[in-house]
């Protein structure tokens, strides 16, 4: 793997950085193929080389631990909405209550030391995966809602997270905002005990489904091998409509999840006609529940302003399931918001491989503690929007709250839109061609370049 291109690299960061993090806990097996018989010199270089990259696995690890442990100051003035939530931070009960249900969100990040990729020797998905593993967050956040009860919250959460953000204190409050006595008990239940209640049974079994192993209906290896169909390979950038095409693929796929389907919206339009044959069965039998994948393009480099508050909007929705975004070339996954800055959850933090077949394997680095946000006006204009629909019933009321949220943006563009009927039935390539993106009006077609962004739509 090269690490001069970076496809991955921070907004804001120099070459040096993007270099590092390309070699982000590579190790020497990983890093490439290795020749059985070498000169002097080039065993010197070689060395210098393992040298290195062990060097900046080092300072990445102390760099990337240190930035995950800062903490995002929150209002206490302002709610912060969440994935369809309200909650007021001014109030203790609150601010307990968004605890528990950030924490209970899967983080998924990327991985080191897991089996090699196929076709590959690649043993980690640090520095060209982040879109891959926010893409399996919000496929995550929809087999929660599918699974468990409304209002589902891990339940190990209060006791694992102590301290995990900042509130804008006022002296009378300095010190004491977010600050819990350790719970002994709690501890030694999230280490598995609470394997015996059914709800943790079914968390468990919904992160086993995300491993990093090859047989994972949902890992890394399972993505990476769908993928190819789209013409890309271990070690490539995957952008947001990329992965969106790949999770529909791998849902199909699943024997776990027969009354579930993903469904990808066609040119930012939901067909209805089509959500309505994958979803419905002969009676008695209901509709399968449906998580909807909507790949948008909100600008042309940079996010057009006139979209935020539709964003917003939609984040709003108790169907919105999030949003696979970011920064150019830096992939978030984006849970809500508080004021003008969106609250999201970083895969970029490589974390060692999880032994999943062990009996009770550790939650822990499944979960964040840190909420974090960052300027709306810094999102990267390609994303994927996720919602989903348990039942027809539940179709046909995000129909009506989504319309109501594109409302916001209908004076633009609206950034999607339903129709009756059928899409084309000549299945477009799931790969766009790259750096070029088409942006109709009317009849009239135009190109814009998208060089530094993260993907390519066509925006209607």
């Amino acid at each position: 793997m090269n690490p001069s291109p970076s496809p991955a690299g921070c907004e804001g960061q120099s070459p040096t950085d993007d270099l590092m993090d390309d070699w982000l806990f590579l190790s020497s097996e990983s890093a490439g193929p290795q020749v059985q018989e070498v000169s002097r010199d080039d065993q010197e270089a070689e060395d210098r080389s393992k040298l290195r990259s062990k060097l900046v696995s080092a300072w990445n690890s102390v760099k990337y631990g240190w930035s995950l442990k800062q903490k995002s100051k929150f209002s206490r003035s302002s709610p912060v909405i969440m994935l369809g939530n309200s909650y007021e931070l001014k109030d203790q009960g609150e601010r307990a209550r968004f605890r528990g249900s950030f924490v209970s969100l899967l983080w998924l990040t990327y991985r080191r030391g897991f089996p090699p990729l196929a076709s590959s020797s690649l043993t980690t998905d640090s520095g060209w995966g982040c879109v891959l593993r926010t893409g399996q967050m919000l496929l995550a956040q929809g087999l929660l809602l599918h699974l468990m009860p409304p209002g589902w919250t891990w339940s190990v959460s209060h006791h694992v997270v102590k301290d995990d953000m900042d509130l804008e204190s006022r002296p009378a409050d300095s010190g004491r905002s977010f600050k819990q006595r350790p719970n002994k008990r709690g501890r030694k239940l999230s280490l598995g005990s609470l394997l015996d209640r059914p709800m943790e049974a079914t968390h468990r079994r919904v992160v086993s489904w995300f491993a990093d192993y090859p047989t994972a209906p949902f890992g890394i290896h399972q993505l990476v091998e769908l993928g190819k169909s789209s013409g890309k390979k271990a070690g490539d950038w995957y952008g947001p409509s990329i992965a969106a095409h790949i999770l529909q693929k791998a849902v199909a796929a699943s024997a776990d999840l027969p009354n579930l389907v993903v469904y990808v919206a066609q040119d930012c339009t939901i067909y209805l006609e089509d959500v309505k044959r994958l979803c419905e069965r002969p009676l008695p039998q209901s509709w399968k529940s449906v998580i909807i994948l909507v790949p948008v393009r909100l600008g042309g480099q940079e996010l057009n302003p006139a979209y935020i508050t539709c964003v917003k909007k939609l984040l709003m929705l108790q169907c919105c399931i999030g949003i696979i975004g970011g920064k150019p070339k830096h992939s978030l996954f984006f849970v809500g918001f508080q004021d003008d800055h969106l609250l999201y959850l970083d895969p970029h933090y490589c974390q060692p491989t999880v032994d999943i077949t062990k009996e009770n394997f550790p939650l822990e680095s499944f979960h964040c503690k840190y909420p974090r946000k960052m300027a709306v006006s810094r999102m990267d204009p390609s994303c994927t929007i996720g919602f989903y629909a348990k039942g027809q019933k539940d179709f046909d009321s995000l129909c009506t709250a989504v319309n109501e949220a594109l409302s916001t943006s209908a004076q633009t563009y609206p950034m999607f839109i339903f129709a009756e009927g059928h899409g084309q039935e000549e299945e477009r390539s799931n790969t766009p061609t790259n750096n070029i993106t088409y942006i109709q009006r009317k009849s009239d077609r135009r190109r814009v370049d998208t060089s530094n962004s993260m993907d390519e739509f066509v925006l209607l």
